[in-house]
């Protein structure tokens, strides 16, 4: 570790590697149905936390409101986002049509309880124009020229 670098509680380890990767993930019912209630949205945050334990990332932030949740997920490098999509949608629609079925199977979703679309963004970290630049002004040999930009004295892990 560089002597600069003050621990952060997101950075985890694994065997050879260390990360801090967040992503704000969105999910709609299928026909952006308001179909969520307090009782709808507290099962499928349970849901959700345990494929995201069963991945090995952690659920760091869940809400959502009549037709869409939002999630925060922390995930490591070894997990592909586009299967722990699926894995979420997958097994939260089956917990809610099983505990909810009137409610969810009143609605017609055409067998679907999900959109097969969502949103996914990275999050987190420093800003992109402050990483490119830090990028630019690594020392390449001993042709690099000293840098004065803030980027230069960054560290990372």
């Amino acid at each position: 570790m560089s002597p600069r670098w003050e621990p952060d509680p997101d950075v985890r380890r694994g065997r050879s590697v260390v990360y801090n990767l967040h992503a704000h993930l969105v999910f709609t019912p299928k026909y952006r149905r308001g179909v969520f209630d307090e009782a709808m949205l507290t099962v499928c945050e349970n849901a959700m936390r345990k494929v995201c334990e069963d991945f090995g990332a952690e659920l760091a932030e869940f809400n959502g409101e009549r037709d869409h949740v939002h999630l925060l997920v922390h995930y490591p490098p070894k997990v592909a986002l586009s299967t722990l999509v699926n894995s979420l949608k997958g097994v939260s629609s089956r917990r809610l049509r099983s505990e909810f079925t009137g409610r969810v199977n009143r609605v017609s979703m055409s067998g679907r309880f999900w959109s097969p679309s969502y949103f996914v963004a990275s999050c987190g970290g420093a800003p992109l124009s402050i990483v490119r630049d830090y990028i630019e002004n690594q020392k390449r040999g001993r042709h690099a020229s000293a840098s004065t930009s803030s980027a230069a004295t960054m560290s990372f892990p």
